[in-house]
């Protein structure tokens, strides 16, 4: 059940990341929806909790737009109990203000019973969408063994060896609920080849025939090529590893509406172990692939690769910023642009009277300080509270 009328009051308001801010703004929410915002001269109706954010950000609820729900902390989750379940999304995802999440390959019956649980109320927790388990090349699949010492629980994962069996697994998904198809695009250890233009065409065909979209999981720039020419509509990560980006790649963005998940941390993150000098060599590389497709007009969408690195967001917001993106541009990134993307811009993204209630409300300005960005003092998600 939505949270009591509460209005928030004295804080610094971004209704969206394309309008400027409101200061000493009010934001009113009843029955889980933005009842009223603006300056404090708003009134404030009799019986709402009156909540002071003075020296607070009010922006909308953020979307972590790359998740998996692999680990083993995540199995069974129909029989974890439910403080336990909403403790474990807490500290995931809406104690940094994430009331919504895509998540790009895991055990889809697994994440769907945590989507049901959190839907039907019985545990806190962000909107899920899941593209159910990625589609890769024959022999992509690490080993068991390899998975136990990554944390991850056995993840069964369509192998297609040609455009026939994509489109059969495609169909397959989609029929299961599935919100999107991932593709791992890269070849495989075993010496299989990266998927053709053919196989990403024929699944982008089918996927956008029943209204959903496409996310591709490249590893080098020759792959993100491939996915923008086969028709795909997110590509899920930069590829620093594989050198600069071609203006072949940009050229094509210019002509193509897709967007891009940097996840630039887990590129640090997976370096931690070389030397200072390699790390900033692949952290740099990253960074440019991002201003260049930034320049190129391609859009953004904020993802950690969640389940690959931590929960803290932190370390994203300082790298995006040091490829030259603003606050406004990181804020849409978090909520506008995945709503318009996935096709939520009428009900998210923004605070709007009327719209849901879905808020992140942080200490200090993140305009002037990204790292206000992630300390969070309340997280609503249709009016909700998940995280105080």
């Amino acid at each position: 059940m939505p949270s009591p009328p509460v209005a928030f009051v004295g804080g610094t308001v971004y209704a969206s990341a394309d309008e400027p801010p409101v200061l000493d703004g009010v934001v009113l929410v009843k029955d889980g929806k933005i009842a009223a915002t603006g300056r404090r001269s708003v009134a404030v109706p009799h019986g709402f909790e009156i909540v002071d954010c003075s020296g607070c950000t009010i922006v909308p609820g953020l979307w972590n737009n790359h998740v998996h729900f692999f680990e083993r902390k995540w199995a069974s989750a129909s029989e974890i109990p439910a403080p336990e379940l909403a403790s474990q999304l807490q500290q995931a995802f809406s104690r940094y203000g994430v009331t919504s999440v895509f998540d790009l390959s895991s055990p889809w019956e697994n994440t769907r019973d945590i989507r049901e649980r959190t839907e039907l109320g019985e545990v806190a927790g962000p909107r899920i969408r899941s593209a159910g388990e990625g589609l890769v090349s024959p022999g992509a699949l690490p080993s068991e063994t390899v998975m136990r010492m990554m944390g991850v629980m056995p993840t069964p994962m369509p192998e297609v060896r040609d455009a026939a069996q994509a489109v059969d697994a495609t169909k397959t998904l989609l029929k299961k609920g599935a919100d999107g198809i991932k593709l791992f695009v890269q070849g495989a250890p075993s010496g299989a080849p990266a998927f053709s233009a053919e196989i990403i065409s024929a699944v982008a065909e089918e996927a956008h025939r029943a209204g959903e979209l496409v996310f591709a999981h490249p590893a080098t720039g020759d792959d993100v090529l491939t996915a923008l020419r086969g028709g795909v509509d997110v590509i899920a990560h930069t590829t620093p590893h594989s050198g600069p980006w071609t203006e072949t790649i940009f050229e094509t963005v210019r002509e193509q509406k897709v967007a891009l998940t940097p996840t630039l941390a887990l590129w640090k993150y997976f370096a931690r172990h070389d030397r200072l000098s390699a790390q900033e060599q692949i952290t740099n590389c990253a960074l440019e692939q991002l201003r260049g497709w930034v320049s190129a007009g391609g859009t953004v969408l904020f993802g950690t690769d969640l389940g690959a690195v931590d929960s803290d967001p932190l370390p994203e917001y300082e790298l995006m910023e040091a490829a030259g993106m603003n606050f406004p541009q990181i804020l849409a990134s978090l909520t506008s642009m995945p709503a318009i993307v996935f096709g939520d811009a009428d009900e998210a993204g923004r605070i709007t009277p009327g719209g849901s209630a879905d808020l992140a409300i942080v200490r200090g300005d993140p305009e002037s300080d990204i790292r206000a960005l992630a300390n969070v003092r309340f997280t609503l998600r249709a009016g909700r509270i998940l995280y105080s």
